[in-house]
């Protein structure tokens, strides 16, 4: 997942753009729920998703924008307890 502060303008960079393939912004009934999904190959997708809901998810402060502001995920079967973010 990667962490964009237009949410909107990004989905267009990576459909129009680069030419992903996407069903465009979806969750947005949730607070802190709009993401855009992109389908890559076999089964991976590549998630973009508002900094601010990232920092909210993960207990962090919103900061200046970095390269390494992103998350990685992993879909499972059961839903486990969620563990707690860690700043590096």
């Amino acid at each position: 997942m990667i962490c964009v502060d237009d949410l909107e303008k990004s989905l267009r960079f990576y459909s129009d753009g680069l030419g992903l393939p996407t069903k465009g912004i979806v969750g947005t009934e949730f607070e802190h729920g709009a993401v855009a999904f992109f389908d890559l190959e076999a089964n991976i997708k590549l998630a973009i998703w508002p900094r601010k809901s990232l920092a909210k998810d993960s207990d962090l402060p919103v900061d200046k924008p970095s390269a390494t502001e992103f998350s990685i995920g992993h879909k499972c079967r059961i839903r486990s307890r969620r563990m707690p973010a860690q700043s590096l």
